[in-house]
């Protein structure tokens, strides 16, 4: 005689595998005991590929971060630079001076050498 399959037989093994899983007999039922320390073996090397990876993700954040914070800083050097450059010309620092009312000029003899 055969047996049909009817939607409460399903509905049954489905909340006996529940109940099984949540009391932790669900791979004793299935009699997989012997390879209980391959099963975790297995876990425990898919939380260090998930751990990994994060910690590689969490360090390609952090590169980027500071790739940005790099060009960033590089702006601001170069336009120090060009200001620098700009004021270090001659004419630039006489019209400076001038503008601040210092009396100080171009030197029009050489500097004297003090002997000991």
């Amino acid at each position: 005689m055969e047996k049909t399959w009817k939607i409460q037989d399903l509905g049954r093994g489905l909340r006996n595998s529940l109940v099984a899983m949540l009391r932790g007999e669900f791979l004793l039922r299935l009699n997989v005991g012997r390879y209980f320390v391959h099963i975790v073996y297995v876990f425990f090397l898919f939380a260090m590929v998930i751990w990994l990876s994060l910690m590689i993700e969490n360090t390609m954040n952090k590169v980027e971060k500071k790739k940005a914070e790099l060009q960033e800083l590089e702006i601001v050097h170069s336009q120090k630079v060009f200001d620098l450059v700009s004021l270090s010309k001659r004419s630039s620092v006489r019209n400076l001076l001038e503008q601040k009312g210092s009396r100080v000029t171009e030197p029009t003899q050489p500097a004297t050498l003090l002997v000991k």
